[in-house]
């Protein structure tokens, strides 16, 4: 069986995404935007992680920042996190994970963040397993990327366009040629590599 995928074409959506946790009924803010309380760096590469003007900035090696506070774990959940990519940019907003201390994350599943990379997979793909090549979204310019995950079901949304629906399947477990299962975890930013700059902002959730 294979998982159900409809991926939506479209013009490019360039609009600046300026919601606030507060404005948006039973969201959570899970950053204050000035400190890493709540979130836990992996320990490979310490100093790739920063904050600037309110914003989780990747500046170096790779590395992984992930969710720790008490809010955690997720299941069901609508996360919403405001992004913007410089040139040639790689990285993902991974869900369903767990704390690793090194190397990419076995756990969970990875939404892709990437603009213009020579990795052809784009923003919006649950990576490795249902895979966009259109590009939705510009670099230097933030967008809000939403991630929606209820029972068997993950939608993506770019600026609140949905650009993929994937349906698990029913029975698929872990190790099959979908490689992931739904579950329960928590969130992570990735750092993919020195030359990749992403900042992450305004990230909340709602616990569906």
């Amino acid at each position: 069986m294979k998982p159900f995928l409809s991926i939506l074409v479209g013009a490019s959506l360039f609009s600046l995404s300026l919601f606030a946790a507060g404005s948006e009924e039973g969201f959570v803010s899970l950053m204050d935007g000035k400190t890493f309380e709540g979130w836990k760096a992996s320990i490979d590469n310490t100093n790739t992680w920063q904050i600037e003007d309110g914003a989780f900035v990747t500046r170096g090696k790779t590395a992984h920042l992930f969710y720790a506070g008490d809010l955690a774990p997720f299941k069901d959940f609508d996360l919403k996190v405001e992004v913007m990519t410089e040139t040639n940019s790689n990285g993902g907003i991974y869900f369903h994970t767990e704390y690793q201390e090194k190397g990419f994350p076995k756990a969970g599943f990875e939404c892709q963040v990437n603009n213009s990379h020579t990795d052809w997979i784009r923003t919006g793909s649950l990576y490795g397993l249902v895979n966009i090549g259109l590009t939705h979204v510009q670099d230097y310019k933030w967008y809000t990327q939403e991630i929606i995950v209820r029972g068997s079901k993950v939608t993506v949304k770019l600026d609140g366009k949905t650009v993929l629906e994937y349906n698990e399947p029913a029975g698929v477990k872990m190790g099959t040629q979908y490689g992931r299962k739904l579950s329960s975890g928590t969130f992570a930013l990735q750092a993919h590599d020195p030359k990749s700059v992403i900042r992450y902002k305004n990230i909340r959730v709602k616990k569906l």
